[in-house]
């Protein structure tokens, strides 16, 4: 009888051991699959028109005419890297070099940064990024782009000088209140503090100027900023 009982608590430990291995397996597949998504997603903070611009290598006003996927070589497992091909008919060149953009480059998905832009030739873009071979370039989620139409008047003024112009500076966004600038060459970013939205009034109506004295200075408005303002001392 004895032996019978030891065999019941045996088996029984059995059961349990083996229960608790395959809840740590379960687990440890969810955290891996976790991890995997998580390196897989695509994250970017929030950058003001004038620093993306100030970032990029080309800016440019642009219509999308066209889009394929393309095989762009291997990767080090000799799988095939697939790209986005965007075909574009360039409006207008803001920034960049003397050539005009007719491909623009992407990752296939979001979850690595690709971007999906409109190919029915209709819709104006403001796109910025990064320069590949001539002719070409490459654009990401956390490059500024964004539909033409959808930019202010002082967003698109700017275009042409005043963000150029502010590209010493450095603007930096307030994460939380209270918060300041720590040097003279930063602009503080409030919007998401002050007006509850990414880009309120300082992304769509200012932006950050260096002024005579090498500090910097949020500025408002659609003419060039006058010798008074670049020459004033106190920021």
């Amino acid at each position: 009888m004895p032996f019978v009982f030891e065999d019941k608590i045996l088996r029984h430990s059995k059961k349990k051991m083996l229960t608790i291995k395959g809840v740590v397996y379960t687990l440890t597949v969810l955290i891996v699959f976790r991890a995997e998504q998580l390196v897989d997603a695509c994250s970017c903070a929030p950058v003001h028109p004038q620093q993306a611009f100030c970032n990029a290598d080309i800016v440019i006003r642009a219509k999308v005419v066209g889009m394929k996927e393309v095989d762009t070589g291997n990767d080090v497992y000799g799988n095939p890297i697939k790209r986005i091909e965007y075909d574009v008919k360039q409006i207008k060149m803001f920034k960049g070099p003397d050539q005009d953009i007719e491909t623009i480059f992407t990752a296939p998905v979001s979850a690595v940064c690709g971007v999906t832009l409109d190919t029915n030739g209709k819709m104006e873009y403001l796109i910025s990024g990064k320069a590949e071979t001539a002719g070409k370039m490459h654009v990401t989620l956390c490059d500024y782009i964004t539909p033409w139409e959808s930019m202010s008047a002082t967003q698109k003024k700017s275009l042409t000088q005043r963000y150029q112009m502010g590209c010493e500076c450095k603007i930096v966004r307030c994460p939380s209140l209270p918060c300041a600038i720590t040097a003279p060459e930063e602009c503080l970013w409030t919007d998401l503090m002050m007006e509850k939205q990414v880009y309120g009034s300082q992304a769509n109506e200012y932006a950050c100027v260096k002024r005579g004295d090498g500090s910097c200075s949020w500025y408002r408005g659609v003419a060039p900023p006058k010798k008074e303002f670049l020459d004033i001392e106190d920021p």
